[in-house]
């Protein structure tokens, strides 16, 4: 039987899974022999893209926090039968509104009511997930990735007012936890994607292409593998970061 943190499978607990950046992150894990945990509004597919059980599988609505609570119990309970250690958490999970025929939200347009859902799946509930299994990720010296957004630290032309400003506050609280959860041997980074290449792509986007350095979009395989990066020995003194992956776009 395994006698340490080091002799046992690594498990990562992943909001945001079923497509793009999350389907990606899912594979490259697995890929490497970890177990992952998914967290989603829906139930388990049962034409599931990836080779994992229901078992690793968390219905939960990060909308609501009383409900985000409720499975940070549930998951806490399917670890403690793996020692109680958790050696990723990955923020992966938002949400963009949008208007009439996909329109872009803007401050004087997005109700009240967005606004809160908004921040509570892209802002609220990553701390809140930390803060639950802070014992876990202590125990197994793990790390926290949150996933922001180039969209966070300027006026995008597709994604609305309060995602951005949701990633930005992200970026902010990124740089907290990692002054609080450091001294707990945990390390707390973001990545901050550009355009990538996923099925939710705005119209238009292509348009950006030509502002981007590296003269292509991104894939979802490549912030996979900065978010494994990020979950590794290999960047075992980075903490605090957010790592751009957007081909240059932000310079």
């Amino acid at each position: 039987m395994p006698t340490n943190a080091n002799d046992r499978r690594r498990i990562m607990l992943l909001t945001g899974a079923s497509r793009g950046i999350g389907h990606a992150t899912v594979k490259r894990f697995s890929a490497a022999g970890w177990r992952v945990i998914t967290c989603s509004r829906h139930a388990f597919p049962e034409n599931c893209p990836w080779e994992m059980g229901p078992e690793d599988h968390l219905q939960v609505d990060l909308a609501s926090a009383e409900d985000t609570q409720r499975a940070i119990v549930e998951v806490a309970g399917r670890l403690a039968a793996e020692g109680g250690l958790l050696h990723a958490l990955v923020n992966n999970a938002g949400i963009s509104p949008k208007g009439e025929a996909g329109a872009r939200m803007g401050a004087i347009s997005t109700p009240f009511g967005d606004w809160q859902r908004v921040f509570q799946v892209n802002f609220f509930a990553p701390i809140l997930l930390a803060q639950g299994l802070r014992d876990e990720l202590t125990r197994a010296k793990g790390s926290v990735v949150n996933v922001t957004s180039i969209a966070g630290s300027r006026v995008h032309p597709f994604a609305g007012a309060a995602y951005g400003t949701s990633k930005s506050a992200l970026a902010g609280l990124t740089r907290e936890m990692a002054a609080d959860f450091g001294p707990l041997g945990v390390r707390v980074n973001a990545i901050s994607p550009g355009e990538i290449d996923t099925s939710i792509l705005s119209p238009g986007t292509e348009k950006l292409v030509e502002q981007i350095p590296q003269r292509r979009l991104g894939t979802p395989d490549e912030v996979a593998k900065a978010i494994y990066f990020l979950c590794t020995e290999a960047s075992s003194y980075v903490n605090g970061a957010e790592l751009h992956i957007n081909g240059g776009q932000h310079v």
